[in-house]
């Protein structure tokens, strides 16, 4: 059984990383802003320009997935977009790479 050793930081390190984390979190918190104001005004427009037909559904559906998405990236909720899995799909390409050097 192998031991999964945890990277070293640096304190610099640790300090790049956790701004890195706030720039994410803000630039989605930017997002659900845009979203939020946006949206109002894309209903009125379509009510008043068409309201047998409400097409903003599909603008708020869209832009709704988008924003959850954004949300689970900024919070790392999702496993396809943390680090672990980042750094499991790095290894597992590098050893791609290495095995068809060997095959060459």
């Amino acid at each position: 059984m192998g031991v999964i050793m945890e990277p070293d930081y640096t304190e610099a390190e640790r300090y790049y990383e956790a701004q890195k984390r706030v720039k994410e979190i803000k630039e989605f918190y930017q997002h659900l802003t845009v979203f939020l104001l946006c949206n109002p005004i894309i209903i009125v427009v379509n009510l008043m320009t068409s309201p047998s037909y409400l097409w903003f559904i599909w603008s708020v559906l869209g832009w709704g997935f988008a924003i959850v998405m954004h949300a689970m990236k900024a919070f790392r909720i999702s496993p396809a977009f943390s680090k672990e899995w980042e750094e499991r799909k790095i290894k597992e390409l590098l050893e791609k790479e290495n095995n068809k050097k060997i095959w060459e």
